[in-house]
């Protein structure tokens, strides 16, 4: 691999690893255990493990070994562990690091999952957490101590779409000696700069963009080659946390395509969300891309893009967003996103109905909010289907 290639070549050529055969795609070794020469050979291989050597499937495969190097070396990353899904690398890259008595700031805007994680499981065990607003930087220096071990945040929150000054949050962080970590699966490997703006660790849920056809689960861990190594490998690998063979077969193939795939979609969630911006039927149209968002100015540059998420707050509530999803032709309701098909789903009574209505309305979950992931469709056809849903409304 060469330094300086382009991200879209990275994402097909780097980490190939060629059998005898010279196949073009990259082998799927579906093999759960791995053969020795000899008795000394395998007490060398536990020993000391090479790159190129496995001893269980848990552990490590060459597949999987192919994806990791794929993905850290687009991110910018020394190292990457593959995981079964999303919230296996949100909740490996969290509880590998931390014991009790340690101090967590996390923003408050998060997946439901994610709330849960650092709420119920991480507080659970002795883990001190502290929320505070992520846009409010001020927030952030007063939370962060001398003995705050981690901060979190979604570097676009779901499904509120706020967007967190990655630099100025990881210079307060590094300040006090604390880990930056960011779930960025909003932003997208496409438009990530996480690295170079002072993320010591990067979370994808490769559910959504990277495998980008709904196909199957799974999830990836990127920071120091120590931090993965040393911190997360041993507690994935013994947790049974890891990836499958096949399911990193599938995400290097959808690596290949994934920057096309993005970036088309986002160009469709702009001209989407431009249309329907000031629509009588909404309270407003949330998307990062839209000069009205809060945080435009910071979006454009941290990403450069909006990405590939909207949201429209419908006035009159949950009766009015329940008429417009169930009038929509094109979209599917569902709760993925990153899909090649447009997807729409209601957090309020769906991937936030846990939470308590005074929490909601704290985050701006209101009854009336709709998030749409934006899919592969022709633009002309969304934008007609959504207006002529959002007349159903009344």
């Amino acid at each position: 691999m060469s330094d300086d290639w382009k991200p879209s070549t990275k994402a097909v050529h780097t980490g190939t690893r060629r059998s005898q055969y010279g196949e073009v795609s990259e082998a799927i070794f579906l093999t759960q255990g791995f053969v020795y020469d000899s008795a000394e050979h395998a007490e060398q291989r536990f020993i000391n493990s090479g790159d190129d050597e496995f001893i269980y499937a848990r552990y490590g495969n060459p597949t999987v070994k192919m994806f990791e190097e794929r993905i850290a070396a687009l991110e910018g990353f020394e190292d990457a562990f593959a995981t079964a899904s999303g919230m296996a690398a949100v909740s490996g890259a969290l509880t590998s690091m931390l014991k009790a008595g340690d101090h967590v700031v996390s923003a408050r805007a998060l997946f439901g999952s994610c709330l849960y994680v650092l709420e119920d499981i991480l507080s659970r065990y002795g883990v001190e957490i502290t929320f505070v607003d992520g846009t409010d930087l001020g927030a952030w220096e007063a939370a962060i101590r001398d003995d705050t071990k981690a901060v979190f945040f979604e570097s676009i929150s779901n499904p509120t779409l706020e967007v967190i000054d990655i630099e100025a949050v990881s210079k307060l962080a590094r300040a006090k000696g604390a880990l930056v970590l960011i779930d960025n699966v909003f932003a997208t490997p496409v438009y990530s700069r996480a690295a170079e703006q002072g993320a010591d660790v990067v979370i994808y849920s490769a559910t959504k963009h990277i495998d980008g056809q709904g196909r199957t689960l799974g999830g990836v861990i990127l920071g120091s080659r120590e931090f993965i190594r040393k911190t997360v490998e041993p507690y994935m690998k013994h947790t049974g946390g890891s990836m499958s063979p096949f399911t990193a077969w599938v995400m290097l193939k959808g690596l290949e395509t994934m920057s096309l795939r993005v970036r088309a979609q986002t160009a469709t969630a702009l001209a989407v969300a431009q249309a329907l911006e000031g629509n009588d039927a909404l309270e407003q149209t949330i998307y990062p891309g839209l000069a009205s968002h809060p945080q435009h100015a910071l979006v454009q540059a941290q990403m450069g893009a909006g990405g590939t998420v909207l949201a429209l707050d419908i006035k009159d509530g949950k009766e009015a967003a329940f008429r417009f999803l169930n009038a929509v032709q094109i979209g599917l309701i569902s709760n993925n996103l990153g899909d090649a098909k447009t997807i729409m789903t209601h957090p309020a009574t769906t991937t936030h109905q846990r939470l308590p209505d005074a929490q909601k309305a704290s985050l701006g979950i209101t009854p009336g909010l709709v998030r749409i992931s934006i899919g592969l469709e022709d633009c002309d056809d969304l934008i007609a289907d959504f207006l002529q849903a959002l007349r159903a409304t009344k």
